[in-house]
């Protein structure tokens, strides 16, 4: 069997990975506040954990693999856009969870196994909560219930700082019904305009790092193989979650193994609205990028790195994607994934280098093992393929070539600069040198633009 390791944040060190029952290995990934679109951002982490589950489903079958990504439909968020709005809660979730699932489908994600939604484990996430305070964990004041953030001991062992180092360097809610400014919303009252539900603290609703426990244990279990998101929720988030789950249910870790992505840029720069470079999903998706370009782009970079995304990267992800599906047309995929492609994934999701090896199995013409092993990664699947139509660009090429042949004669280019030219605004990129000349559609691409330059 593929030995797998995973760097475990938990460990800081890459582990080999050993799953509590080979039968039944079991996956939960914090999903999406559903109020508005995803940003390219929040998809990096559904991408790489996308990859670690096929990976999974590869070395123990798929049917012997449980991934769970929850739905947080409950958040004082989706409050303050239903205000906005005038709309119903529950129809701006259901809307923007849909809106979810297929730009993550458009990116050839999996959906998991389970997707849960918080609002249908309210009563699981009360009945945690209980026993948190009867084991003198939380405490309810004022119709709040809180944790008892240093009744745990090893709380901060995720990320490293001691609770005193937490609070010099991080912002506190200092609140009347807390005992300590460290310590955690588990639930908190609604007033008559807020969502709410019934609790023995009063009508009010769950605290959000509660929701990923509860749901988590009823569908994996008090202890499970990894858990895994982006670098931001590793504090608080997945530390509140890991004190929380561990003095309500027992055991250790809440998940053997803990995995973050790190962060993504674009062109260089942190996302943001004030600087004009925040894109959702959708709007690279309406731009003209492919979802498997999209995909493309973010694997060419390991998880465990901060990502850049660049109109550079997406046109190259794009022209190298367009001859790999050339090649691979018609072509029934090897029996197997290579071993240079299936090492790469398993040794800490390395798609990078799993993209190096497709490149020699292109370059060397092995159009089976391509497809095998970039299947394994999600690329050059049949769901994914209906942007890649071959685009026949050899007479264009010929055209420029002939065109270029004539002018070296002459020395009068400019033919060949408007011809150039007028491929270049079809979206066509243009590579000219001693070899001869080369054609590759790129981002954008619009043949009907160069409608009449082969008849002029």
């Amino acid at each position: 069997m593929t030995e797998i390791k995973l760097h475990n944040t938990l460990k800081r060190t890459k582990e080999v990975f050993q799953p509590i029952d080979p039968e039944n290995v079991r996956m939960y990934v914090c999903g999406p506040t559903v109020y508005d679109r995803a940003h390219i951002g929040n998809a990096r982490p559904v991408v790489v954990f996308d990859v670690l589950y096929r990976l999974l489903r590869e070395v123990y079958g798929t049917d012997h693999v449980t991934y769970v990504r929850n739905f947080t439909d409950v958040d004082d968020k989706i409050n303050a856009r239903a205000a906005e709005s005038g709309r119903e809660i529950g129809e701006i979730t259901a809307e923007t969870t849909q809106w979810y699932l297929d730009d993550m489908g458009a990116l050839g994600a999996i959906e998991p196994n389970h997707m849960p939604r918080a609002t249908q484990y309210i009563t699981q996430m009360i009945t945690m909560i209980e026993k948190l305070i009867a084991d003198g964990f939380a405490y309810a004041h004022e119709g709040h219930v809180l944790f008892r953030v240093r009744k745990y001991e090893d709380y901060g062992k995720l990320s490293g700082r001691s609770v005193d180092d937490m609070i010099a360097g991080a912002r506190v809610e200092v609140a009347s019904y807390k005992e300590d400014p460290m310590d955690f919303v588990l639930w908190k009252p609604s007033d008559e305009a807020t969502p709410g539900w019934d609790s023995p603290w009063g009508r009010g609703r769950p605290g959000w790092h509660i929701e990923c426990s509860a749901m988590s244990y009823e569908l994996l279990g008090a202890e499970f193989d990894i858990h895994g998101g982006g670098n931001d929720l590793m504090f608080p988030h997945h530390e509140n979650e890991i004190a929380q789950s561990c003095c309500a249910n027992g055991g250790k870790t809440m998940a053997n193994y803990w995995l973050h992505n790190e962060m993504l840029q674009v062109e260089g720069k942190k996302m943001s609205k004030s600087l004009g470079n925040f894109f959702t999903v959708r709007d690279l998706l309406d731009q003209g990028f492919a979802g498997e370009v999209i995909r493309f782009v973010f694997l060419s970079t390991h998880y465990g790195k901060p990502m850049d995304w660049t109109a550079k990267k997406a046109a190259e992800s794009e022209a190298t994607l367009r001859k790999w599906r050339t090649l691979t047309a018609g072509i029934e995929p090897a029996a197997s994934v290579p071993a240079e492609v299936l090492s790469c994934v398993a040794d800490d999701l390395n798609t990078a280098g799993a993209i190096a090896a497709l490149h020699g199995f292109a370059s060397a013409g092995d159009a089976a093992a391509l497809l095998a092993g970039a299947r394994v990664l999600g690329l050059l699947t049949d769901e994914l393929g209906n942007w890649a139509q071959s685009a026949d660009l050899s007479r264009y090429e010929t055209l420029l070539a002939d065109t270029r042949t004539d002018a070296m004669a002459t020395k009068d280019f400019s033919e060949v600069d408007r011809i150039k030219a007028a491929l270049v605004e079809a979206g066509v990129e243009v590579r000219m040198g001693k070899a001869g000349v080369e054609l590759l559609p790129a981002a954008g691409f619009d043949e009907t633009k160069l409608a009449g330059l082969l008849d002029e």
